[in-house]
C-alpha cells in the first residue's frame, strides 16, 4: 500500500461547474493546491476567468476557465467541445453548478420551479452525458474515472423554508447519482454525490445573516464548513482511495441531519 499517494489527484484532468464561486471555487482550489488541472465553468465569464487566474496563481496546479450557461444545451456542447480539443479525457466531472428559489407554496412560479429543476437535475445529466467520451477515454475498474454530484442536506431532510424546487430537486440529484452508478460502474466510471450542509457561500449569505445563530443551533459540530471539507471528500471520491466508492451520497453538514435541531 503506497500511502503517499492513496490520495494523490496530482495531474489529473478535472471539471468543476459552477467553478468561480462559493463551494465549486473551494472544490476547484482544493484540487488546484493538490496539483491537478482544472477547468471550472461558469455563466458569469468575468468571474470564471478571474477566478481561474487567482487560481492558477496560487498553483501548484493550473485552473482554466470554460465559461457557459448550463442551463442552455448549446453551452454544454459548447464546453465539451472545447474540452474536447484541450484534452484527450477527464479524470473528475464535478456537477456543481446550482440555483435555488424560495416562495410561499401559494405563490411559488412554475417558471422559478422549472428553471430550478432544469439547472440542478436536468443538466447534470445533460453534461455527464456529453462527458462520457472523456470520461471513457481513459477509465477501468482499476483505474477509474469519477462523477461528483453536488446534492444538498435539504434533498434528505425537508427544510423548514420554501425552497420546494430545490429540495426537490437535490433529492432527485442523489437518486440519480445512484442510478449512473450502477449503470457507468462497469465502464470504470464511479459516481458519487455529496450532500452539503450549511456553507458560506453566496447562495447562503442571506439567510445565515438573518438566522445565523438559529442555524448553527442544529449543527452539533456548531460552525458553517470550510472549504477544506467539501474538497478533502472529492479528493477522497476521485483519489485512489476512493476507487472502491460508487453510488454514495456523503452527507457533509456536521452532522445537520442527525442534530435534533435540524
Amino acid at each position: 500500500m503506497d500511502i503517499a499517494s492513496l490520495f494523490s489527484v496530482k495531474d489529473k484532468v478535472v471539471l468543476v461547474t459552477g467553478g468561480g464561486r462559493g463551494i465549486g471555487e473551494m472544490i476547484a482550489s482544493g484540487y488546484v493546491a493538490a496539483g491537478a488541472k482544472v477547468y471550472i465553468s461558469s455563466r458569469n465569464a468575468e468571474t470564471c476567468n478571474k477566478t481561474a487566474k487567482e487560481l492558477s496563481a496560487k498553483g501548484p496546479g493550473q485552473c482554466f476557465a470554460l465559461p457557459g450557461d448550463l442551463q442552455k444545451v448549446e453551452d454544454i456542447k459548447s464546453i465539451v467541445a472545447e474540452l474536447s480539443k484541450l484534452e484527450d479525457h477527464l479524470d473528475v466531472l464535478v456537477n456543481n453548478s446550482g440555483a435555488t428559489w424560495g416562495a410561499p407554496i401559494d405563490e411559488y412560479p412554475d417558471d422559478a420551479f422549472q428553471k430550478v429543476v432544469n439547472l440542478n437535475l436536468n443538466r447534470v445529466f445533460t453534461l455527464t452525458q456529453g462527458c462520457l467520451p472523456l470520461l471513457r477515454a481513459k477509465a477501468s475498474t482499476e483505474n477509474p474515472s469519477s462523477v461528483i454530484n453536488i446534492g444538498s442536506i435539504n434533498g434528505i431532510v425537508p427544510p423548514a423554508f420554501e425552497s420546494y424546487a430545490y429540495s426537490s430537486s437535490k433529492a432527485a440529484v442523489h437518486h440519480l447519482t445512484r442510478h449512473l452508478a450502477s449503470r457507468l460502474g462497469p465502464e470504470g466510471i464511479l459516481v458519487n454525490a455529496i450532500a452539503p450542509g450549511v456553507f458560506a457561500t453566496k447562495m447562503m449569505a442571506g439567510t445565515l445573516k438573518k438566522n445565523g445563530d438559529k442555524i448553527l443551533e442544529g449543527v452539533p459540530l456548531h460552525r458553517v464548513g470550510s472549504p477544506e471539507d467539501i474538497a478533502g471528500t472529492c479528493i477522497y471520491l476521485s483519489s485512489r482511495a476512493g476507487h472502491y466508492t460508487t453510488g454514495a451520497v456523503f452527507q457533509v453538514d456536521g452532522g445537520s441531519t442527525v442534530g435534533s435541531k435540524m
